[in-house]
């Protein structure tokens, strides 16, 4: 591929047209004029990459990213102006501030199970913050891909950004070239071979990774409306959602009838056949779709739930009765597929959740306050949901991101733009006056001012 779409991009940059509002402003709005008029030709990719409807389209992909764009739009000029600091007595007269400066040249590796959402909202966030972008859909998306290249090639500035498609060969080839930023969104394998590639040229990054989200369910609140909660969180996108519910933590006392508020919930969601459901999606790939038929042939109860390769077909399906030592457990689930596991107490609860790594998000239903700080105070995530699911990532005054082996750093609203830009400190000061107190040479007396002035005069 060698370096021209980086060079190119980098001439534009370094030109400055991306650092004015106004080409950020425009460059929103063209994306946003994007996201409408194509709006049918979207869903018709999604639906072809995951048999999605039209609904889950919007809802989690192209209604999200417009909403992010108004945002952005709507509080850009207050980002972008410089933030100023106090000066001490002794830097006096002087003026201190320090403006968010975009990277430069930005690499943006999408993910495949919301392949438009994953791919773009990052986008929005490097061009809000003034950067070039080369952005790299999921070859696993095919249809979607097609559409984002298309796309982003008519309605956006082609010497800013840029869209290359392809698979590993093509990640691999960007990879080697140099960025001033890359954010990545992924399985936590491929995560560790970005990482590595950045460290190459010293590049800062975000991972967006994902882990086995929890879900606790204490049974002080009312367990019809948590059932419903849990299923439309865990199914939507037939379970092929970074921050959806892994696996549920329920009070052994309360069991039964979350179990069966959840059955309730699937008949009433997608009827006595998801399969014929238009609101329940496909697998989005063979290779996952055979993960995933492997480890429902091992659980337990499997007997009865019908499979189909030929649709990538796998329905929502409540598992009661694992372990924490079952196959479910060992990794991250990301599919149809929801383990019930009772516990006696909540510290049984809390050590079931210490065994794994930090997640990206947590969930809680209780309506004890002190189990709520408690829950908080003993555990990691990256994030934090109580008596509901997945609204903490759709939030834009709300950072999300991961910790430790779920991802670092951060995106969404203002969170995003201070990713992909960096604090450029300033201090203007006079020429005068110029006192011989900084220069040497330094006595005693002089000396014992200096100390007194750096001491208690900052």
């Amino acid at each position: 591929m060698g370096d021209s779409v980086p060079s190119v991009l980098r001439t534009t940059f370094e030109g400055g047209t991306t650092r004015y509002f106004s080409w950020r402003r425009s460059q929103l709005l063209a994306l946003e004029t994007f996201l409408v008029e194509r709006e049918k030709e979207i869903a018709s990719a999604l639906h072809a990459d995951f048999r999605k409807s039209a609904a889950e389209t919007f809802l989690t992909e192209t209604g999200y990213l417009r909403s992010e764009i108004r945002f952005a739009l709507k509080h850009l000029k207050s980002w972008m102006k410089p933030q100023r600091v106090a000066v001490p007595l002794i830097y006096q007269p002087a003026t201190g501030y320090y403006c968010r400066e975009p990277y430069g040249v930005v690499l943006i590796i999408g993910a495949w199970n919301y392949p438009l959402n994953l791919t773009l909202a990052p986008l929005i966030s490097a061009i809000a913050a003034g950067n070039c972008a080369v952005v790299k859909p999921s070859e696993h998306a095919p249809h979607t891909s097609a559409v984002i290249a298309s796309g982003l090639g008519d309605y956006l500035d082609r010497s800013a950004i840029c869209v290359v498609e392809g698979g590993v060969e093509e990640s691999r080839a960007l990879l080697e070239e140099r960025f001033d930023y890359i954010f990545y969104t992924g399985s936590r394998m491929t995560g560790r071979e970005v990482m590595h590639a950045a460290a190459k040229h010293l590049t800062p990054l975000t991972l967006e990774l994902g882990g086995k989200c929890p879900c606790i369910v204490d049974g002080s609140g009312d367990l019809r409306v948590a059932a419903r909660r849990i299923v439309w969180a865990k199914f939507l996108n037939a379970g092929q959602t970074c921050i959806a519910p892994d696996y549920v933590l329920v009070e052994q006392q309360s069991e039964a009838e979350l179990i069966r508020h959840m059955h309730e919930a699937l008949a009433d969601f997608y009827g006595d056949d998801p399969r014929s459901s238009p609101d329940f999606p496909r697998i989005g790939n063979a290779y996952n779709f055979l993960r995933l038929e492997k480890l429902l042939a091992g659980s337990v109860p499997s007997a009865g739930v019908f499979t189909d390769h030929s649709e990538r077909y796998i329905p929502p399906t409540i598992l009661q009765g694992a372990s924490m030592d079952s196959a479910l457990m060992q990794s991250e689930i990301f599919g149809p597929l929801l383990p019930v596991i009772a516990y006696t107490g909540m510290e049984e609860a809390m050590s079931c959740i210490r065994r794994e790594k930090a997640p990206l998000a947590l969930y809680l239903f209780s309506s004890v306050k002190s189990v709520q700080e408690r829950v908080l105070l003993h555990s990691r995530s990256g994030g934090v949901c109580i008596n509901d699911l997945l609204f903490q990532a759709s939030m834009h005054h709300l950072p999300f991101g991961g910790l430790g082996s779920s991802g670092f750093g951060a995106y969404h609203g203002r969170a995003g733009f201070d990713t992909f830009s960096f604090q450029r400190s300033i201090l203007e000061r006079s020429l005068y006056p110029d006192p011989a107190l900084r220069y040497p040479p330094y006595g005693r007396l002089k000396f014992r001012l200096l100390k007194m002035l750096v001491t208690h005069f900052q």
